[in-house]
């Protein structure tokens, strides 16, 4: 396929996913509204402390937006499958790289980038110091895009059942986890006035390595599904 069609391929699933989302609204409200609330809780749960707060906020905001962002993963190719579109997709004579590949990115758009500007208002809720707040808002910027494909490639691979939100958690999760760790000590290493740029630079890794071949795992997960 030429590289302006499939640049034009890519952007046209990409606008058709992101106004599919805003018009249901729910999609990417229910990943904000759960950030916000669970987060609001940690101060009436440990005490209001600020020395506490600080300390504890890198972890508690990085966990809640990677449990934010798995909220919404279930549904990202699921209203496709349910309606066929996933299945003329597959049969279709274009790439399905492309396709999924637009898919996640308007899937991150609506949920990891929302995450990752609401971020540093949190961040004062939970008197996260001054100097954590732009590395707050970089760290989450890569390490949602990373988990947004992490979480396609399960999404794909459970797209077929009835309830695989449990399932879905199971698979995604444990590969979560590196990206959790970097991600916090990112912001941990920037508020002790350490040099945080090799832990973002891991960060960057992840999400080149992901780019790169999680759509071919998504692509292969989808075909297994959809054949079941």
């Amino acid at each position: 396929m030429p590289s302006a069609g499939l640049l034009s391929l890519i952007l046209a699933v990409l606008q058709r996913d992101v106004i599919a989302s805003l018009r249901r609204g729910s999609e990417w409200s229910n990943p904000l509204v759960f950030y916000v609330m669970v987060c609001a809780l940690f101060p009436l749960g440990i005490g209001p402390q600020p020395e506490r707060l600080a300390e504890l906020a890198p972890g508690i905001l990085w966990v809640v937006a990677l449990l934010a962002s798995l909220l919404a993963t279930d549904s990202l190719f699921r209203g496709d499958f349910d309606d066929g579109t996933l299945e003329q997709m597959l049969l279709t004579h274009q790439s399905l790289y492309p396709q999924v590949l637009a898919k996640t990115l308007a899937h991150w758009m609506m949920t990891g980038l929302p995450l990752s500007v609401l971020s540093p208002i949190l961040g004062v809720l939970l008197q996260l110091p001054p100097a954590g707040m732009l590395p707050l808002m970089a760290s989450l910027v890569l390490g949602t895009m990373v988990l947004s494909f992490i979480g396609a490639i399960g999404a794909a691979l459970t797209v077929g059942l009835r309830k695989g939100g449990l399932l879905l958690s199971l698979i995604v999760l444990p590969l979560y986890i590196p990206v959790l760790i970097f991600g916090s000590s990112v912001v941990k290493t920037a508020i002790d006035g350490g040099p945080y740029m090799p832990q973002l630079a891991m960060l960057a890794v992840f999400f080149l390595v992901a780019l790169a071949l999680s759509p071919l795992a998504i692509c292969g997960a989808l075909r297994i599904s959809v054949d079941q």
